[in-house]
């Protein structure tokens, strides 16, 4: 029997997938029975799950290649529905855990159909994506009233849960996003090397996908008003999937004479490696939950310059591992890049004290010991407001 099953949408690499990856496999090498389900089947994650010790489950059908075939979303997700409840019954975890708006309205009414009694669901953000959604609003707002648990991964996202969302306060806990410190990223000059950069420039990584809210516009007009008060020859790396905006984004950086200083990287395996290689680690966020991005900037030892959203300001301390700047406000984060591409005495002090800071409160070992005491909590019948590791 396995203490955790946990409940996602999909085994992508993105950021609710890698931290569930990072956690269940802290787990298992803990001793503990873990097992997901991935209701859109397989994805990049199921190998290092497996490798891991962490059993995957996926809905029949749905294995690599077979995204083709014609059946309706809505189908997909019954039959998934179904297929999970006969997991739950098949394998009675003592814990069921959500993962992600899709995989907590499937799976906490499987669960209740299982009769699973410990429920948990983790809000990886803002609730903006509710917006223009008031069914899915209403029909989340009514699962809460079914779950032992919830969990934000910053402050910002735990207040929004109790204020506009009604989640009671002794049923909200706390647990940051942790992160591997990676043991060797790459050779700096050598990665320069394969980028066309030398050592003498100044180089700049954003490491998010290229979607309107990631604020790459907002980036692309800020470094337009900052370019001619940068003494040094500069450049940014724009790393991330492409989801559409990359020729807008490409015609503005053109249009304001900046383009030869940008190189657009799409998606890279090697982000690390190209971290290692840059002076300045950079996020432009409308909204954000909590961003391992952030996080991985500083354990490679970045200056951080966020924007003030989200729990970005709960990552990067103002005037101590970096800058916080307002969002939508490209002059303010021109200021910011001015003063760091000036200073670079003040780049390293940020840097180290991020790395520190990245050791103090945010590793993977940390996270994973406060999911254990969680569920080591709620098996004993505390609600998280009597966990203190969650508070």
């Amino acid at each position: 029997m396995p203490e955790v099953l946990y409940v996602i949408s999909n085994l992508g690499i993105g950021g609710a997938e890698r931290h569930l990856s990072l956690v269940g496999r802290a787990l298992v090498g803990r001793g503990h029975g873990v097992c997901v389900y991935s209701l859109a089947g397989d994805g990049p994650l199921r190998g290092v799950l497996e490798e891991g010790g962490v059993t995957v489950f996926v809905p029949p059908g749905s294995r690599a290649g077979s995204e083709g075939a014609s059946i309706s979303r809505a189908m997909r997700a019954a039959l998934a529905a179904v297929h999970l409840t006969y997991v739950m019954l098949r394998t009675r975890p003592r814990i069921v855990h959500f993962f992600l708006p899709a995989a907590y309205l499937i799976g906490a009414v499987a669960a209740g159909l299982a009769r699973v009694k410990i429920r948990v669901m983790s809000r990886r953000s803002l609730n903006v994506y509710q917006r223009g959604y008031p069914m899915m609003r209403w029909l989340e707002m009514k699962l809460h009233g079914g779950m032992t648990a919830i969990l934000g991964n910053s402050m910002a996202v735990v207040r929004q849960l109790r204020d506009e969302e009604g989640v009671p306060e002794d049923k909200l806990g706390l647990i940051y996003n942790g992160i591997e410190i990676p043991q060797s990223a790459g050779n700096r000059i050598a990665v320069r090397s394969s980028l066309g950069l030398d050592d003498k420039t100044l180089v700049f990584v954003i490491v998010a996908n290229l979607i309107p809210y990631k604020g790459h516009l907002d980036l692309i007009k800020a470094f337009s008003l900052a370019h001619d008060r940068i003494a040094q020859p500069w450049h940014l790396l724009v790393v991330g999937r492409d989801d559409g905006i990359e020729p807008e984004l490409r015609a503005a950086a053109s249009q304001l004479n900046i383009d030869k200083h940008i190189s657009f990287l799409g998606l890279r395996s090697d982000v690390a490696g190209l971290m290692s290689a840059s002076d300045v680690g950079l996020l432009s966020s409308h909204q954000e939950g909590f961003s391992n991005t952030i996080l991985e900037g500083m354990a490679a030892g970045l200056p951080m310059i966020v924007t003030n959203v989200g729990g970005n300001a709960e990552a990067v301390v103002d005037g101590d591992t970096g800058l916080v700047v307002s969002p939508h406000d490209p002059a303010s984060f021109a200021e910011a890049i001015v003063q760091l591409a000036g200073d670079p005495a003040l780049r390293q002090r940020y840097g180290d004290a991020g790395l520190k800071r990245i050791e103090a409160h945010f590793l993977s070992s940390t996270c994973a010991e406060k999911y254990e005491a969680l569920y080591r909590g709620l098996m004993q019948g505390a609600l998280p407001r009597n966990i203190p590791e969650v508070r």
